[in-house]
């Protein structure tokens, strides 16, 4: 069962050479090192690792606030995870989800998580009968009244609220809009998008383009991505496909892009649903005579 570690610290100042050393301990095979914020969730080298991972390989952390600041934030890497069929453990907390304990440990925390929601709902639920019973109107005076000032502060909020949680996902989907637009059409990168993740973390065509003139618009992506897909030759779109799957990880293995492909139900180029690392590899080298592939190291 590969290992896989993962380790991080907050600022340059920070070395994280000791969990480096507890992961290879631990025997961790490939251990990936990465600076950032714990409350950050779009993290580039956690992302490259979660896309990397294979069925029965097992992302490794020293200590659990090295992946996650929030329980939220952990069940969703978790569950990331298990749809791929890979496991989590952590060095220094009772959480290995390949062990019968550990999956106790998380059901566990996944009854906290939902209880403590339960609390805070029945609480605000309290809060606001409350209120009704001494006479006040919960809502905003402003908002009322129809004030110009309070209706723009509360869709400049509901705009960063938006935009925070934009942020949560970025790593999901910016990366292949920079890389694959205007070349590509939306179809396509949606379904490339969707491919690794879990059903309910999928995207629409119209959440995506919301999302996309949301960053053109706070030049987090540049205006050409929203640009008329450029027309493609038929024999031409596959390859593009596959170029764009591996451009995301270059190390996957000609297995792995076919079982991305079965999962985006994209047909071979005889119309089969069924995908052989032959037919994947044909595609790459049409792919590269085309100039569509960075690089020039195929995958094994």
């Amino acid at each position: 069962m590969p290992l896989i570690g993962y380790a991080r610290v907050s600022t340059g100042d920070q070395t994280p050479l000791p969990q480096s050393k507890a992961l290879q301990s631990a025997g961790c095979a490939e251990i990936f090192e990465e600076h950032a914020s714990g409350g950050i969730r779009a993290r580039p080298v956690l992302a490259r690792v979660l896309e990397r991972i294979q069925r029965g390989d097992t992302l490794v952390v020293v200590r659990i606030d090295r992946l996650a600041r929030s329980l939220s934030h952990l069940l969703e890497v978790i569950e990331r995870l298990e749809a791929k069929g890979a496991f989590f453990r952590s060095l220094q907390d009772p959480i290995d989800t390949a062990s019968p304990q550990g999956k106790f440990t998380l059901q566990v925390l996944g009854a906290a998580a939902e209880f403590e929601r339960a609390l805070i709902r029945e609480r605000t639920k309290a809060g606001l009968a409350s209120a009704r019973t001494k006479g006040r109107v919960g809502g905003n005076p402003g908002l009322r009244a129809k004030d110009p000032g309070a209706l723009r502060k509360v869709r400049l909020a509901r705009q960063d609220s938006y935009m925070k949680r934009l942020n949560e996902t970025a790593q999901d989907w910016v990366p292949h809009v920079r890389h694959l637009r205007p070349d590509m059409a939306w179809e396509d990168v949606l379904r490339i998008i969707n491919g690794p993740l879990t059903l309910d973390r999928r995207w629409t065509q119209s959440r995506l383009l919301r999302a996309v003139k949301a960053y053109v618009r706070e030049r987090f992506l540049p205006a050409e991505v929203l640009g008329r897909a450029r027309r493609r030759e038929t024999d031409d779109r596959l390859p593009a496909i596959v170029a764009a799957i591996k451009g995301g990880d270059p190390d996957m293995t000609l297995q792995a892009i076919c079982e991305r492909l079965e999962s985006m139900r994209e047909r071979t180029p005889r119309g089969r649903t069924s995908w052989q690392p032959s037919s994947v590899k044909m595609l790459l080298d049409r792919a590269e005579h085309l100039g569509l592939l960075l690089g020039d190291k195929a995958p094994r």
